[in-house]
């Protein structure tokens, strides 16, 4: 474009002259910047959907004509058939529980005969959530599964309202955006109450960071079990999910004469902690119980062997397919029920003994 069109806002064009990268083709996302508007603009522009001003719908043509932009063919076809391809948004993949519920979304999309195509945030900012949905676009998914454990990727999700089905993992659903997930919080409620059936009165816990759903549901189920027993939560340390972190608050909690039990929210994080209490002296399970959280596999393989809480990721990646297929056939919006997790005993859990000497 030469210049600004006449009758046009400011902010409705892109940047004047505005070119993709020289080594690749131009995509949905150079349209959009170079026209002033939204990806979800250029989709419905390209589909030839009404509910588009003749004011954009000039904007983004000319933008087309301009860049020489093609769609590519899986987009040519989306009008008359699906690509049988899922976009899976997810952050934090390194942790067990984002990288197992992108393996379970992976499995249950091939049994629905789909391929995955995804899309890993290096940052959870509303830039990357956007530029990664208008990747998901210039592949014309059929939808898009969301594996971010932050509150935030919602309200993004909510305001860019992409023309496909969205399933977030762990939200409640709601505006446009269905739910999966487990239920965090009898998760947590099941390794407090096994502690308070065997007599534990003081229960700490060590959470995961701040701004996680899971950790936050975690420290819910702690609290309210505790309130049930008529107990009190006293002591509560926050975590960042590592086994150093693990290490370090176990040496806090060995200071502590009154703690004879504590919930972990994760089982990296009791790993860590089982070498503290074996450092200075606190025996386990005789001296103070502990309960990690996700049943990885190195779990029954710890010493001792950890009493931890199992979440069946393969049943919520099913979850997942069957909230997005019943959108993609529109005829449900509704989330499935919370996929429930179980606790699993193993040799960090007894009865409570006399209160220790904090032998550090």
């Amino acid at each position: 474009m030469a210049g600004r069109e006449p009758g046009v806002a400011d902010g409705e064009l892109g940047t004047v002259g505005y070119r993709s990268a020289p080594d690749r083709p131009p995509v949905m996302k150079d349209v959009a910047r170079l026209a002033g508007v939204s990806h979800q603009t250029v989709s419905r522009v390209l589909n030839a959907q009404p509910n588009v001003s003749s004011k954009a719908r000039e904007l983004v043509e000319h933008a087309i004509a301009e860049l020489g932009y093609r769609r590519n063919t899986a987009a040519r076809n989306l009008v008359t058939r699906r690509s049988r391809t899922i976009g899976v948004l997810g952050s934090e993949m390194s942790q067990y529980g984002p990288s197992n519920t992108l393996l379970g979304v992976q499995q249950a999309a091939r049994d629905e005969g789909y391929f995955v195509s995804i899309a890993g945030l290096r940052d959870v900012s509303a830039e990357s959530i956007t530029d990664a949905v208008g990747y998901f676009l210039d592949q014309a998914v059929d939808g898009v599964i969301v594996i971010v454990p932050h509150p935030g990727t919602f309200e993004v999700l909510h305001r860019l309202g992409p023309d496909v089905p969205l399933v977030a993992v762990g939200s409640g659903g709601g505006e446009g955006i269905s739910g999966a997930g487990v239920d965090q919080r009898l998760g947590a409620e099941l390794a407090v109450n096994h502690l308070i059936d065997l007599g534990h009165r003081q229960i700490a816990h060590l959470s995961g960071p701040s701004g996680w759903i899971d950790a936050a549901g975690r420290v819910a189920g702690w609290r309210g079990a505790l309130a049930a027993a008529g107990l009190e939560a006293a002591v509560l340390l926050e975590g960042d999910w590592s086994a150093g972190c693990g290490y370090r608050a176990g040496l806090r909690i060995a200071a502590n004469r009154d703690v004879t039990a504590v919930f972990v929210a994760n089982d990296q994080m009791a790993l860590g902690m089982l070498r503290a209490f074996s450092e200075t002296g606190v025996r386990v399970p005789e001296d103070i119980s502990i309960v990690g959280y996700d049943d990885q596999p190195e779990a029954a393989y710890f010493l001792p062997p950890l009493t931890t809480v199992s979440q069946d990721f393969e049943e919520l990646g099913r979850s997942c397919m069957r909230v997005l297929l019943r959108a993609l056939r529109e005829t449900s919006a509704e989330s499935d029920p919370l996929v429930r997790p179980r606790l699993v005993v193993r040799s960090t859990t007894a009865a409570p003994n006399r209160p220790w000497q904090g032998r550090c």
